[in-house]
């Protein structure tokens, strides 16, 4: 729903300022195969007992306006609270019931159902809270604390409140357990920024504002809801406040901030939920995607901040709204009812890591369903996080290949820059390749590895360590594309990274074989110089994928291609470039694979897999 939402808000600009029926013929329209179907839009009838609406007054006396619904029946409840800065103030509004909602009305409905109140808080500076508007700043923390506190006092709460969703309420989530509210028992956040600048609007040091800058014509299309609910209710308090929120925030935009602080500094430390997460004490039910199209896969790593016996962790091939399965869903329950009811159902018992292999959906012809009925083809489970892997390499050689254990060799390669690789996963062309770019087979290289022996199953992030020049100079942008390549000739399309050169200077405390970590501050810019060859350690976001016995692994360089809702802005000046693999310049490729796992299933359908699409190998047209 995101993906179709935001692909409007794009496409509409301020027409997107309208309340949206959610159709699934966008939906069906993206996927390749996929005929095109008319599924009624989703209207929903009160399912709650009593709706309360009003305002949290922070510590410092900013009104934050939140929703309420509360269960059938009477008594204290416990509270689930969803923190965000699009239309969570307003839930049960006319908007709402009209299924234009940001987030997941069923399994609003299936919480309340299951005795849980369900409140949204809304962000200062949004909808029709008060304040100013400042993505990730500090004050998003510590409203996130006042709000838990107040929902754990209100007569219709039992004290005890967990906080739960994905993208931006799941950030919330970070943000207000690290500041320990009272009463707040255990958050489930899913699809993250754990480091803003590094997730997402500069990955490797590559700029990427296409994503910022469509963000706020969804964000517009949102409070287009908050209106909508407002005006059913007539509630002038809340459009006079919108009213305001909509004149001013754009004085305090992402895209404004992006351009005065095109480095990361102490604006852009600020907006890192990773560098607060070690002060997170209550238990954690994590959510990833590994081709997450609005935030990524990489999270700033910030589980690993956590305390592992209180972390539970899932992971998975798909997209950005994966948090809708019903499968999942079934664990995020019995994590509530464990941590915020209180009930003993064993759920601190089960593995604290769930691997989904192959993620697939029998439903594609509705946002919704195609997300509730995903589920894996199967499932890897560790004891706890981080999973341990084992380093496996292969090294670029001549005539473009891939050498497991090998030695690099042969002569440079070169290429024309900048040619940006193929579109992936776009809201144009979702859960597909897009087309070659003009001059794709001089603007870029391809390195395959002979057909594997054995099934590798891999897991995490990986590094493309290539040594790389550039006869003009001072700066270039690479992309590298990990595909799996089919015995029949089919290519999937698995994980990609990027990395500015100039940028590539390591924090060597924090890197390892597996994981570049880029220093990333203005001290650390390396220009590069004309035909000197540097090693550049191209980051690839985690991911987890099975190639199996009898198919190929392949990597793709060449400039950064759109990728999800990331379009970036490369260093553009045309050069010629070589990557360099000989025994001076070991370029390699460096991936984590997991040891003693039995593949149960065969290789799955092309395009079947959710966000991995298919396309025939180019190098064979």
């Amino acid at each position: 729903m995101y993906r179709q939402r935001f692909n409007r808000a794009i496409k509409l600009g301020t027409c997107g300022l309208t309340l949206l029926a959610a159709t699934a013929a966008m939906a069906a329209q993206d996927i390749p195969g996929q005929e095109v179907s008319e599924a009624p839009a989703r209207t929903w009838q009160p399912f709650w007992g009593k709706r309360l609406t009003g305002y949290v007054k922070a510590k410092d006396g900013t009104e934050l306006r939140y929703s309420v619904l509360l269960p059938k029946g009477e008594g204290k409840f416990p509270v689930l609270v969803r923190y965000s800065g699009y239309d969570s103030g307003s839930i049960g509004g006319a908007a709402y019931l009209a299924d234009d909602e940001t987030f997941s009305v069923d399994l609003d409905k299936q919480l309340v159902a299951q005795g849980y109140a369900v409140m949204g808080v809304q962000a200062r500076g949004t909808g029709c809270s008060q304040g100013t508007f400042d993505f990730l700043g500090p004050a998003y923390g510590t409203d996130g604390r006042d709000a838990i506190e107040f929902a754990a006092s209100q007569s219709w709460s039992d004290g005890n409140v967990g906080m739960f969703g994905w993208s931006w309420s799941g950030m919330s989530q970070l943000m207000t357990a690290s500041e320990r509210p009272r009463g707040l028992k255990a958050i489930a956040p899913g699809m993250v920024l754990g480091d803003a600048r590094g997730d997402s609007w500069a990955p490797g040091g590559v700029p990427a504002p296409e994503f910022v800058s469509g963000w706020h014509w969804y964000l517009d299309q949102r409070w287009a809801a908050v209106r909508t609910s407002a005006e059913s209710e007539n509630d002038q308090r809340c459009l006079a406040q919108l009213a305001e929120n909509q004149a001013g925030v754009l004085k305090h935009s992402l895209m404004y901030n992006l351009i005065r602080h095109p480095l990361r500094d102490d604006w852009t430390k600020l907006r890192s939920p990773r560098d607060r997460t070690h002060l997170i004490q209550v238990p954690v039910l994590s959510f990833a995607a590994w081709q997450d199209e609005a935030v990524m896969a990489r999270e700033g790593y910030y589980q690993e901040t956590l305390d592992p016996e209180k972390l539970w962790l899932v992971q998975s091939n798909g997209p950005h709204d994966l948090y809708e399965s019903l499968q999942f869903r079934d664990k995020l329950v019995a994590f509530f009812d464990h941590f915020v009811k209180g009930r003993d159902n064993g759920f601190e018992r089960n593995p604290h890591v769930e691997i989904w292999q192959e993620t697939a959906s029998s439903q594609r012809d509705d946002p919704h369903q195609l997300n509730e009925q995903a589920k894996p083809g199967w499932v890897i489970t560790r004891q706890r996080f981080p999973v341990q892997v084992e380093p496996v390499s292969f090294a670029l050689g001549a005539g473009g290949t891939l050498v497991e254990g090998g030695k690099s060799s042969g002569e440079p390669d070169e290429y024309d820059y900048p040619v940006a690789g193929p579109d992936v996963n776009t809201y144009e062309v979702d859960n597909a390749w897009g087309e070659l770019k003009h001059g794709w087979k001089n603007g870029s290289l391809a390195y395959t590895s002979a057909p594997l022996k054995r099934d590798l199953v891999t897991h995490g992030p990986g590094s493309a360590d290539l040594w790389l020049s550039t006869p003009l100079g001072p700066d270039l942008d690479v992309q590298v594309t990990l595909t799996q390549l089919l015995p029949d000739g089919q290519e999937v399309y698995v994980q990609r990274g990027w990395l500015r050169m100039s940028a590539r200077a390591l924090d060597e405390e924090r890197s390892t074989v597996l994981r570049p970590w880029l220093q990333d501050e203005p001290d650390g810019v390396l220009p590069m110089q004309p035909d000197q060859p540097a090693l550049g350690r191209v980051e690839l976001s985690p991911f987890g994928h099975v190639f199996r016995a009898g198919s190929r692994l392949r990597i793709w360089i060449d400039a950064p291609g759109r990728t999800g809702g990331y379009g970036f802005d490369t260093f553009s000046l045309a050069a010629r470039n070589k990557v360099l693999h000989d025994a001076e310049h070991p370029s390699q490729l460096v991936l984590g694979e997991l040891t003693g796992v039995k593949v149960p299933v065969a290789q799955p359908a092309c395009d079947s897999l959710l966000k991995q699409p298919c396309r025939p190998d180019p190098l064979q047209q």
